[in-house]
């Protein structure tokens, strides 16, 4: 697989990542064993970038990918973050005073078996803690070896401004897809005034944009698309026509839909670098092949009126008070 550079500090990683949330919480029951194995296919393909979190679990997610890459911590590039406030196993708001950082930053390290991160966001901005000061102490982690290079998610305009004013930024990891576009007016042309890669999460749009996608009440309570506003009601029925056009030109060129979705993302900039999600082999294999399909200037325009229509928020409205915008 090819690489691409996530930054200007010499971040160097697969062109596609894996993202490794749903392997632990938020998308039904885990299954160690196969998550495991997936992790390992994707060594095999020479996929090298693995994206957690410590509030994924909480803790879980770092933990398996510990055990999955004991031996292996060469070959990989793990991004992790930090952020929130976990008590007794509960995310119960935002943290991001420095002391809380290192803390976390120790059981990063400790649960994914290593001495450095390579990749350190912070989870969601702060707004109790200027983000100089969260900046500031991450530096400090990269002079002490600890963390190799930094990067913020959901992070706003300002935001990354400042932030890369203290220290360099090498990647902003938000939600941009077909499905998903907020990032286009403002913050990818920031992006790349200042040098700083894109890191996408839910580059399939939570299954949209791969055919998978249910009504919000097929979910359990526990899955993270219970409460996802693009899945409920009259929504739901728009999106999926829309989604519908994306599946329809996917079979025009005899490739699915989430090969299709991706190769969108893939062919917006070799500065972007999607972490899509997946804990089953099959779906792993499927993804990886998106970076074989070639779009031309008209397939893209044609993918983008397609979903111009897209209804509902993102997000709940209490995980939208969380977006940095």
């Amino acid at each position: 697989m090819k690489t691409r550079q996530l930054g200007q500090q010499g971040l160097l990683v697969s062109e596609l990542g894996l993202g490794c949330m749903g392997m632990s919480t938020a998308y039904g029951a885990a299954d160690e064993n196969e998550s495991i194995a997936t992790i390992h296919r994707a060594l095999e393909l020479g996929l090298n970038f693995f994206d957690t979190a410590e509030q994924y679990g909480p803790y879980a997610n770092e933990a398996l990918l510990g055990k999955a890459l004991r031996g292996r911590r060469s070959e990989v590039v793990l991004a992790t973050k930090f952020g929130f406030k976990i008590e007794n196993n509960q995310i119960t708001g935002l943290d991001s005073h420095p002391r809380h950082i290192r803390q976390a930053v120790e059981g990063s390290l400790q649960r994914l078996g290593t001495d450095y991160i390579d990749l350190l966001y912070q989870h969601r901005v702060d707004p109790a803690i200027p983000i100089e000061e969260v900046i500031g102490c991450m530096a400090d982690l990269v002079q002490k070896g600890k963390v190799r290079f930094l990067g913020l998610s959901e992070a706003g305009f300002n935001t990354i401004r400042r932030a890369h004013a203290v220290h360099p930024i090498s990647a902003l990891q938000s939600e941009y897809s077909l499905w998903e576009r907020n990032l286009e007016d403002q913050i990818l042309p920031l992006l790349r005034e200042l040098g700083i890669g894109l890191v996408p999460f839910s580059p399939l749009g939570r299954g949209f944009l791969s055919g998978s996608a249910l009504r919000a009440e097929a979910y359990s309570a526990t899955d993270f698309r219970h409460l996802d506003p693009r899945l409920q009601g009259e929504n739901f029925d728009r999106n999926m026509q829309a989604a519908d056009q994306v599946t329809a030109i996917a079979i025009a060129k005899n490739i699915s839909s989430a090969q299709l979705a991706l190769a969108w993302v893939m062919h917006r900039g070799e500065d972007i670098v999607a972490i899509p999600g997946t804990k089953r082999v099959k779906y792993l294999e499927e993804n990886l092949h998106a970076s074989e399909v070639v779009l031309d200037d008209a397939d893209m325009q044609a993918l983008g009126l397609a979903m111009q229509t897209v209804a509902g928020e993102r997000y709940s409205k209490e995980r939208m008070a969380m977006v940095d915008r």
